[in-house]
């Protein structure tokens, strides 16, 4: 099985419905459920959290309620930012550069094992070595 890995800016695309982003997402998980019918879905706490700060800082309770129903899915995955993402992440900093929170979610998504998809609107992620990231914009 598939597992699609959401990095928080894919989810703030989709579902604030910022355009044209949200139109990619939307025909890039189509795409993906049309090839993989049983693809999962995973996130870390991390995402959890990036996703939550836009809507708590404007008071859009509307919007952050349409993220937590997102996360409370049942079959959704929790990746954990546990001791093994951290230092993963680490290696992933030191080696592509990138910053601590996209190495986080780069290393929480390679916990996921071969058959990962992280789905993100950052290019930076191409550089990690092994990450099979699709870029959304």
């Amino acid at each position: 099985m598939v597992i699609a890995f959401f990095d928080a800016s894919a989810l703030i695309y989709l579902i604030e419905g910022n355009e044209p982003f949200a139109s990619r997402v939307r025909g890039q998980l189509a795409e993906l459920t049309q090839a993989h019918p049983d693809i999962g879905a995973a996130v870390s706490r991390l995402s959890w959290l990036e996703c939550r700060v836009g809507p708590m800082k404007r008071n859009d309770a509307t919007v952050l309620a349409l993220f937590d129903a997102f996360f409370v899915q049942p079959d959704l995955v929790w990746v954990e930012l546990n001791r093994d993402v951290v230092e993963l992440a680490a290696a992933i900093r030191v080696r592509h550069g990138l910053r601590t929170p996209d190495a986080l979610q780069a290393a929480s998504c390679l916990q996921l094992g071969s058959r990962h998809l992280l789905l993100t609107g950052d290019p930076a992620f191409q550089r990690v070595e092994g990450l099979r990231a699709a870029v959304l914009v």
